[in-house]
């Protein structure tokens, strides 16, 4: 079934877009997608695994890295359904109320993962600017609380979204841009006032500025405070331990600057670009998290390779 522009009334079916031009490769273009969702799940889930039941990584850095893990593993399930439905199946139509359901989870997730980072990072600058007072400063209890308040903190912000978008009315365009469904994609096809949701969307992407902005500035007081200690070995030890967050910074925050680029400066481009990146923002980040963290922290790897029989020369 080919998405149509309708002109009755009102419509009921959106039509997501795969990789236009490329129908005839979904099937092959299916096997990499798929074994990326199996490995960020396993890898995720090994990570939620291995803190719950290891004692001695239940700390404030390692409780962190599980509210990560959680973030990237249902932000990889919110996309999962369409992604198999279009590359699978060639099914791209799906029904409103599950698409604006969709966008939901994937916004809500989305910004879930951004306020780990935020909190990750300050757990950095108490780690490199008060060690001695790092446990006192963040306690286990204290953490949990922390994870708590900024989970309901995205679930609110987030809540209005589909609220106001079911209130709207769709009766023309249904021709969505990704291959899941985003609260400005749809909201671009309601052909009743959408003001309300054009206003609320701009101060939701202001927050997620200045969830970024946070994250920045509490690097530059890292950098000032290991820029005076003395040892220079000291100071590589000190910024060796924020390689992990740094790495898990970027990839997450690269393709939504480089999403935010494109459509500013390269409109009438190629969709494929923005089509490519835009399934970077859901895929890549779930996938590389688990890895980088195994490969950088010495105790999960540790844990990890434990677990797999793997001893440890």
């Amino acid at each position: 079934m080919s998405p149509l522009n309708i002109t009755e009334d009102k419509i009921s079916t959106f039509f997501l877009i795969g990789i236009p031009g490329m129908e005839h490769m979904y099937i092959w273009i299916s096997i990499p997608i798929c074994l990326i969702y199996i490995t960020a799940a396993l890898g995720n889930s090994t990570i939620l695994l291995i803190i719950r039941t290891e004692p001695s990584l239940h700390e404030p850095m390692y409780y962190f890295l599980s509210m990560l893990a959680f973030s990237d593993l249902c932000l990889s399930f919110s996309s999962l359904p369409t992604m198999l439905r279009i590359f699978l199946f060639n099914a791209p139509g799906i029904s409103i109320d599950a698409c604006i359901t969709q966008e939901f989870f994937i916004h809500t997730f989305t910004a879930m993962e951004s306020s780990v980072l935020v909190i990750m990072s300050f757990d950095r600058f108490i780690a490199i600017r008060s060690p001695l007072r790092y446990g006192s400063i963040l306690t286990n209890d204290r953490v949990m609380q922390i994870g708590v308040v900024f989970a309901i903190r995205c679930f609110l912000f987030i809540l209005p979204f589909p609220i106001t978008l079911k209130k709207l009315r769709y009766c023309k365009e249904n021709l969505l841009s990704y291959s899941y469904c985003l609260h400005q994609d749809i909201m671009r096809l309601a052909c009743s006032d959408n003001k309300v949701n054009i206003i609320y969307g701009f101060f939701i992407a202001i927050l997620s500025m200045l969830d970024f902005s946070v994250i920045v500035m509490s690097y530059v007081l890292i950098l000032k405070t290991v820029l005076g200690i003395a040892s220079h070995q000291e100071r590589l030890k000190a910024l060796n331990t924020c390689v992990s967050h740094i790495c898990a910074v970027l990839i997450f925050y690269m393709p939504i600057i480089s999403l935010s680029i494109v459509h500013r400066f390269a409109k009438h481009g190629s969709p494929l670009i923005r089509i490519f990146i835009a399934n970077i923002f859901l895929l890549v980040p779930p996938l590389m998290n688990p890895i980088v963290y195994c490969v950088k922290t010495r105790q999960i790897r540790e844990k990890v390779l434990g677990k797999l029989g793997v001893k440890k020369t």
